[in-house]
């Protein structure tokens, strides 16, 4: 690979490090700020208010995917990733000044909605653009691996908004963290998401969108719909599975540990980093795999695995006392995760045309995850106050039998690949 190819996946790969720290920090400290714009006397109500407009922010992504991916056929995958991240700077922002609910009243929760309205558009448009723009800039032999990059750098913010949350814990009481010191990592992330936009102002436009006709048919929903129907049901149905095993342990486990377990809040952060951090490092290894035993493989081992694994993990978590005891638990459904998410950036990219792949591979991506993904948190909360907690473990299990379906009827994409080698 040569140098200049590396520079433009390591920028595209930092600006989505910064998109995802962005949006993750919402969940991390939300634990903190629930109480802040959603005054009610029960904190399970209270986390229940901040996970609907965390997942209202997903409800967005199929337009901000719809919108950016026709912008990102039409325009580039540069001038997308571009518009993506500035979207982004603008809704961090709005959150590191918002007003809390004792001084502005409903006004307070209300803008922090719009903040996640916008921060929803950004993310829908994202992971489109970055999906396809790695996977066009890495060559046939290496996409695997260097595609895996997206989840490494999407964890890598996910980690980072954590590792932020840690260093607040280790230097402010719980009642400043409360008060004000859960704005802190919103202004660190607008002024990360500034230093991107310059980056990817820089950024060089892949082979695959520079050798499109430039009479082709225009990107649309209609275009995708009649020529691509069977290639977006795939997707949406695999997001589905991978996008709510996703987000029930990267991002609900942590309320897990403390709603549930009843960890200390500084202990469940701590036992999320590391797993984290794990998985972090899982995707390129996974990538790698990928690349000389086929997609289809890995895709299966998650599946089934997970389908496995989801109900008598959550029934041991919820038994633990101690981050010792957690970590081993928190890591067997990662490690089958990282078979998954380590490839699907790729995978999608490879069934669609260069002059419908954004689209292709953000729209449905973002109608499965917005309905699955955004919602996994509301759920398994709803399910925890409605006294049948259990039930979110087989909630997991069912979307995972409809993404292992979607997995047989899958083509090997290493062999059939539509990206074109440059």
């Amino acid at each position: 690979m040569n140098l200049a190819r590396l520079r433009n996946i390591l920028i595209g790969s930092a600006g989505n490090l910064v998109e995802w720290y962005d949006f993750y920090a919402y969940s991390s400290l939300s634990i903190y700020f629930a109480t802040v714009f959603f005054p009610k006397a029960d904190y399970t109500a209270q986390l229940l208010s901040a996970a609907a407009i965390f997942a209202v922010g997903f409800l967005m992504r199929p337009i901000g995917a719809w919108l950016m991916g026709v912008y990102g056929d039409r325009h580039g995958r540069k001038a997308g990733l571009t518009l993506s991240v500035a979207l982004m700077a603008g809704g961090s922002l709005l959150i590191a000044v918002a007003p809390t609910y004792a001084t502005a009243g409903l006004l307070a929760p209300a803008i922090l909605l719009v903040a996640r309205l916008m921060q929803g558009l950004s993310v829908g448009g994202e992971y489109g653009a970055s999906a396809t723009y790695l996977s066009e800039m890495a060559s046939r032999a290496h996409r695997g691996f260097w595609s895996s990059f997206q989840y490494v750098t999407l964890v890598g913010g996910q980690l980072l908004s954590l590792a932020v949350l840690l260093l607040l814990q280790s230097r402010l009481s719980e009642a400043e963290l409360t008060a004000w010191g859960w704005r802190i990592p919103f202004a660190i992330g607008t002024l990360l998401a500034l230093l991107v936009y310059w980056l990817r102002r820089h950024l060089e436009e892949t082979a695959s969108f520079q050798g499109l006709h430039p009479d082709r048919e225009k990107s649309s929903i209609a275009a995708l719909w009649r020529d691509h129907r069977r290639e977006v049901l795939l997707v949406a149905a695999i997001t589905a599975g991978g996008s709510c095993s996703f987000y029930a342990y990267t991002t609900y486990l942590q309320k897990f540990l403390v709603n549930t377990a009843h960890l200390d809040k500084p202990a469940a952060t701590e036992v999320m980093t590391v797993a984290l951090f794990l998985f972090m490092l899982l995707q390129p290894a996974f990538g790698w795999l990928a690349d000389r035993v086929g997609r289809k493989p890995l895709l299966l081992l998650f599946g089934i695995g997970g389908m496995l694994a989801s109900v008598p993990v959550f029934g041991a978590l919820a038994g633990v006392r101690s981050p010792g005891e957690a970590l081993p638990l928190v890591m067997i459904p990662l490690v089958l995760t990282a078979a998954y998410t380590s490839i699907s950036a790729v995978v999608k990219a490879e069934l669609f045309p260069a002059g419908l792949r954004t689209l292709g591979v953000a729209l449905p991506y973002a109608i499965g995850n917005a309905l699955f993904g955004g919602t996994a948190e509301y759920v398994a909360l709803w399910f925890k106050q409605a006294g049948r907690e259990g039930g979110f473990a087989w909630y997991v299990t069912a979307l995972l039998a409809v993404a292992t379906i979607a997995f047989l009827l899958l083509p090997e994409t290493r062999r059939t690949s539509r990206i074109a080698e440059d």
